[in-house]
């Protein structure tokens, strides 16, 4: 950003720099708030340097559908089981039940499924072995459960949070009957929806992702269009129509101790967008 100051004479635009808080928990009083108040920040085109992989530029996310569930009984002793339902026991059959999600049909875009079987093989080394096939399926993670006061105590009640990952072609009308339908087995079970951010996607093949190609090859690397897995800010710029793209180091150990980036990779993507955003500002 200090170095495309230097050049601003022969910019034909501007530049503008967003660094913000916000983004693990869905990023509306960051990104979202700039996007809303500040007309500057939307710009014509956004790049982002969330991870990617040197390997992989991300031109897309999957949606985000979080469900809290909840199973509730009358509850009572633990000798007297016949007398009451276990809700923590009923939690882990709707659970196992709710993994079947991943099985949903997805109409996947004929484009995006091109431009993802061109970079299956960077996916794989940028997502870990199996990336390439949840890119294009829909997802289920239990992230907590909370259940129970003592050992010889039958809960009254007990919860859960769902995380769903949707990818491009199903959305959350797809998804909620399927999930009303599994809870409806069960007497004593409810569920409330906490957070939908549908699938976004850019052209995959669009001006900025073709300038940043060009310029990662020429410092040796040829990053492949894929979809991300995870969701980032960039969806307040597509939900605008606004073409985003994010390259980033590689997410070692992220959500886990000892996260860390390698300084090479951050190097090159420090080029690669200083790079990308004189030749976008200068074509």
């Amino acid at each position: 950003y200090s170095i495309l100051k230097e050049y601003l004479k022969e910019l034909r635009g501007s530049v503008t720099l967003t660094a913000v808080s916000d983004e693990e928990s869905g990023g509306r009083l960051g990104a979202g708030w700039l996007v809303e108040n500040m007309p500057e920040t939307i710009g014509d085109c956004c790049i982002n340097g969330e991870p990617s992989s040197p390997y992989t530029i991300r031109f897309g996310e999957k949606g985000i559908l979080w469900i809290t569930v909840t199973v509730r009984s009358k509850g009572g002793h633990g000798a007297y089981p016949h007398l009451s339902e276990n809700p923590i026991k009923l939690a882990a059959k709707i659970i196992t039940d709710l993994e079947k999600l991943n099985e949903t049909p997805v109409n996947y875009p004929e484009n995006l499924r091109r431009a993802i079987d061109e970079g299956r093989a960077e996916a794989e080394r940028a997502l870990g072995p199996g990336g390439a096939d949840v890119m294009s399926r829909l997802s289920v993670n239990i992230g907590t459960i909370t259940g129970g006061v003592k050992i010889n105590v039958i809960p009254r009640e007990c919860s859960f949070e769902l995380d769903l990952r949707l990818p491009p072609g199903l959305s959350k009308e797809d998804v909620l009957p399927r999930i009303k339908e599994i809870i409806d087995r069960y007497p004593g079970a409810s569920y409330t929806e906490t957070r939908y951010d549908g699938p976004l996607w850019s052209p995959p093949d669009g001006e900025m992702a073709e300038i940043m190609r060009a310029n990662s090859r020429l410092l040796g690397i040829d990053p492949k269009p894929i979809v991300s897995l995870g969701g980032s800010d960039l969806k307040f710029w597509r939900s605008l129509g606004v073409p985003s793209y994010y390259y980033g180091p590689m997410n070692r150990g992220m959500g886990t101790v000892d996260e860390y980036i390698e300084a090479e990779e951050y190097l090159h993507i420090v080029k690669v967008h200083l790079l990308s955003a004189y030749d976008y500002l200068t074509r």
